[in-house]
């Protein structure tokens, strides 16, 4: 039974709030027997929750490193298995077969525009010997001009097109997407140096047959082609790269494809024998004139073979100097 006296103490109990309550939590006949949860650790929203990596069993934890962090490897780079040896990544293409698949990618990206750059340049080269036919007489003028114009249509192609490719490739970023390619750097200027070279076999054959019968030059030293293209089209091919790679805008790119173009026609074209002496020294430091001499020679009566043998080794060297220029210019582009 609830008397008044218990009644009237209730009620002075709650009209007073300054009345401490007792704690449940301090009294321990009121602890929750529950076991207490951890606090969660809050995480950013976009970086997933750090997890901690038990080491090896067998290794031994890297230097400066806590407890429970998991050995990273020396080599940069490298695979770590169970057994806790770096293994090395796979090696970088060769240069034989890296070269090929430049090549066959460069064939394939230019095939659409390769007939108008034939019909261009050999349209040109047949005009000059159009033009030329009456002004010069058979004899060494003739065989010069029919030389020349042959080459020219290498130089059309491999020099000028060569360095407006690269020009355009420097300035749009496309040497990144060869530079993050395992291939070697030489791979990618000789790719692209050959597969600019090969358009223009065809336009050789046709010029110098023209000018042959245009002239009345005899046909049996047209075999001398096969060294002639690839070797005059690798030293012209390797300068025009050079000038692409090297020149700060695309447009300066092509203006030295241009000149070049044009010093190749004035000096290839045109008989040595009536150039000032200037002119001359300058015609010998051209690359492609040892080709046009070359082919020149063999349209003699009798060839001196052994001055066309030196010719060409001549052009074979002023080539491979001119490629490792392409190179070098090719590294330091590609990393600017």
């Amino acid at each position: 039974m609830t008397t008044a006296g218990s009644r009237s103490r209730t009620g002075d109990e709650a009209a007073r709030p300054d009345t401490p309550r007792p704690d449940p939590e301090a009294d321990p006949s009121t602890e929750d027997t529950a076991p207490l949860q951890e606090p969660a650790v809050p995480t950013c929203e976009h970086t997933p929750p750090r997890e901690h990596t038990r080491p090896r069993e067998g290794a031994a934890p890297h230097e400066g490193a806590g407890p429970g962090v998991a050995e990273v490897p020396e080599a940069i780079g490298a695979e770590v298995h169970d057994g806790g040896e770096a293994v090395p990544l796979a090696p970088r293409a060769r240069l034989w077969p890296a070269l090929g698949a430049v090549y066959r990618a460069q064939l394939s990206r230019a095939r659409v525009a390769r007939i108008p750059l034939l019909f261009v340049a050999t349209f040109q080269s047949l005009g000059i010997m159009v033009l030329m036919r009456g002004v010069v007489d058979d004899g060494a003028e003739a065989r010069a001009v029919v030389a020349g114009s042959s080459v020219l249509v290498v130089a059309f192609v491999a020099l000028n097109l060569l360095a407006q490719y690269f020009g355009q490739l420097r300035a749009g970023g496309g040497l990144d997407h060869y530079a993050t390619l395992p291939v070697p750097a030489a791979s990618v200027v000789l790719g692209a140096a050959a597969a600019y070279a090969s358009f223009t076999v065809p336009g050789v054959v046709v010029t110098a047959v023209a000018g042959s019968v245009l002239f009345q030059l005899p046909l049996g030293g047209l075999w001398v082609l096969a060294a002639v293209v690839p070797l005059a089209g690798a030293a012209l091919a390797g300068l025009g790269a050079a000038l692409g790679l090297l020149a700060p805008r695309p447009e300066l790119a092509t203006l030295g494809g241009q000149l070049g173009m044009s010093a190749a026609l004035l000096l290839g074209v045109l008989p040595a024998g009536g150039l000032p002496l200037v002119v001359q020294w300058a015609r010998d430091l051209l690359p492609s004139t040892y080709g046009v001499e070359a082919f020149a020679r063999t349209f003699e009566p009798h060839p001196d073979w052994a001055r066309v043998v030196t010719d060409l080794g001549v052009c074979a060297a002023v080539g491979v100097l001119s490629l490792a220029v392409a190179t070098r210019a090719y590294r330091w582009a590609a990393t600017r």
